[in-house]
């Protein structure tokens, strides 16, 4: 690698296989860093800079799917006129929106290059490394890097059981496409290869950890697969399958019967006790933001200006439900909501419904963009998973990676089209 990036001064194609190893070491730290990942990505962008054209790139932001996210950027930036937060909280709120400028710079390059898919398989074999070293904290909890005896670290190496099952559950539903294409074009091996990585990221999630956004989101995402690639009998004997498997999943694993308990114990200990339980707060957090949202529903109130409407909504000490004070109302439309009213509404379902619709076509490529979306907007209705680091960073790279793959596809590039149907 260093002798490829010592070669690019003179070389356009090894300049070009620079900034794609750069974005394959991304994927891979994604899992495990946060840091490495923003740097990452700024080295990545300045490699970029040394192949970009000008004019081409330019032509490309007035594309929806490239201007939409500069326009959502540009807004947070300019909510920070109309905030009442101090200069700090304004500054900090508009810092998760960033990343969403590399949207662009990602569906240029990506566009141009043949190498994308070295990206996602990247990101693949560090999730599956990933699933390893949490079977070995399992046997092992002082091999974690979570703080010793800390509950929400068993089975979790390296950050958390929400950004680990985000990322388990969206391999799990990728995997799917190319093992029915594999099966359909008699390739067993390869396609039972495929299926136990993607047995491994379920059981792990069954019988280890898995977040309650997770187990929502999974059997959508599974759903769209089945209605979009499969035929209504394989569809009906999957369905029943996956009742049963399910059903005995739940029976022998005591960490499923847990995640799931939890819903109704929450709710109840928040309604009877007014404990702030999980599902409790945000029940508390959502009614909060729609009154803020209804006090200025046009523009909202501003960048940065969430915690503060909080501080002064809390009523009670901190250890009940409604004295806590948060800058995250744990759902991506209010936090928009709340602070750039309707206006923020509007263009961030904007922006999500142009890059559902860049996917819309067949091919491995169209199938991850298309996941990446659907997993970041149905998570996003108990998170703001957007402008969260890592489920944000997720959403950029995988949109803009594949976004590319298929805009070079659609201009008579060489990515294969492919289909799944079975």
């Amino acid at each position: 690698m260093l002798s490829v990036m010592a070669s690019a001064r003179h070389d356009p194609s090894a300049r070009m296989l620079n900034v794609d190893l750069i974005a394959v070491l991304v994927a891979v730290l994604l899992p495990w860093s946060t840091s490495g990942v923003g740097i990452g990505m700024v080295v990545w962008l300045a490699a970029l800079a040394a192949t970009l054209e000008l004019r081409p790139f330019l032509r490309s932001l007035q594309r929806p799917i490239c201007a939409l996210p500069i326009v959502l950027v540009a807004l947070a930036a300019l909510g920070t006129l109309w905030s009442d937060a101090s200069w700090g909280a304004r500054l900090y709120a508009l810092s998760p929106a960033t990343k969403l400028l590399f949207l662009p710079f990602l569906f240029y390059h990506f566009e141009r290059s043949t190498r994308g898919m070295w990206v996602f398989v990247a990101f693949l074999a560090s999730c599956t490394l990933l699933t390893v070293a949490s079977w070995m904290v399992v046997i092992d909890p002082s091999l974690s890097l979570k703080a010793p005896g800390d509950p929400a670290g068993y089975g979790i190496f390296v950050k958390n059981y929400i950004d680990q099952s985000q990322e388990f559950v969206l391999c799990t539903v990728v995997l799917a496409f190319p093992i029915i294409t594999l099966l359909r074009d008699g390739k067993i091996r390869q396609a039972l290869l495929l299926t136990a990585v993607a047995a491994n990221f379920v059981l792990n999630m069954a019988f280890v950890v898995v977040s309650r956004t997770a187990l929502v989101t999974l059997p959508i995402m599974l759903a769209v697969f089945a209605m979009a690639h499969l035929k209504w009998r394989t569809n009906v004997f999957l369905s029943v399958t996956a009742v049963v498997l399910g059903a005995l999943a739940w029976t022998v694993s005591p960490q499923l019967q847990a995640t799931t308990d939890r819903f109704v114990r929450d709710y109840r200990i928040y309604k009877e006790f007014n404990q702030p339980t999980s599902i409790g707060l945000r029940l508390e957090f959502w009614e909060k933001s729609l009154r803020f949202f209804a006090e200025a529903p046009v523009i909202g109130h501003g960048t940065g200006s969430t915690r503060g409407l909080f501080e002064a909504a809390a009523t009670g000490p901190a250890v009940l439900a409604q004295g806590h004070v948060i800058g995250n109302p744990h759902n991506q439309t209010l936090n928009v909501a709340v602070q750039w009213g309707m206006i923020g509404i509007v263009i961030l379902y904007a922006m999500w419904f142009s890059h559902f619709a860049l996917f819309r076509g067949e091919g491995l490529a169209a199938w991850i963009g298309l996941m990446v979306v659907l997993q970041n907007m149905f998570s996003s209705l108990f998170n703001s998973h957007l402008f969260d680091f890592h489920e944000g960073w997720m959403y950029v790279l995988g949109v803009g990676v594949a976004g590319g793959m298929v805009l070079r596809a659609r201009s008579g590039g060489a990515e294969p089209s492919g289909t799944a149907r079975s």
